[in-house]
């Protein structure tokens, strides 16, 4: 492939109008990474975690991501809620045949009430990446210490209209 570079600007089409994005450019490292659980992800859980959020960051919003082995297992895109992306993320995991047991979960955008790591956790996810910075983040954060889920912060949402 040829060396190319991408515009630094993004259009959407609207009805009477466009939306204008900066494009994201921003790929997150282990080191952009922090634990805000007692326990922290383990290797495997961080490459399936970075692995994961690259696959949110180029998905339409709201989006979470499900991967467990650098395999995406399934994904809920472009949902007007978090847990009806999740749900959908779930379901389509399962009809694939996926065992969500291990897996890991990506989210766009924060989580501003713990139900999306609660149904996570009883599908067998064991950690979490997410930008950070709802007011409630530690409802969260308190779900996943009382199930001995990893949760990540990155700092950046990764919003794709």
């Amino acid at each position: 492939m040829k060396d190319f570079t991408l515009p630094e600007r993004q259009f959407r089409s609207l009805l009477r109008g466009v939306v204008v994005q900066d494009r994201d450019m921003r790929t997150e490292a282990p080191g952009d990474l922090t634990t805000v659980t007692e326990r922290a992800p383990d290797e495997r859980e961080i490459t399936d975690l970075l692995f994961a959020n690259k696959l949110v960051k180029n998905s339409k919003s709201n989006t979470i991501v499900l991967a467990k082995n650098k395999q995406l297992c399934a994904s809920g895109v472009g949902q007007t809620s978090r847990v009806d992306a999740l749900k959908q993320a779930i379901e389509k995991a399962r009809s694939f045949g996926f065992d969500l047991k291990g897996a890991v979960m990506a989210s766009d955008a924060f989580f501003p009430f713990p139900d999306c790591v609660e149904i996570a956790d009883k599908a067998g996810i064991t950690a979490v990446i997410q930008p950070g910075g709802s007011v409630k983040d530690q409802e969260s954060i308190d779900y996943c210490n009382s199930s001995k889920m990893a949760m990540v912060f990155t700092g950046v949402r990764h919003f794709k209209h």
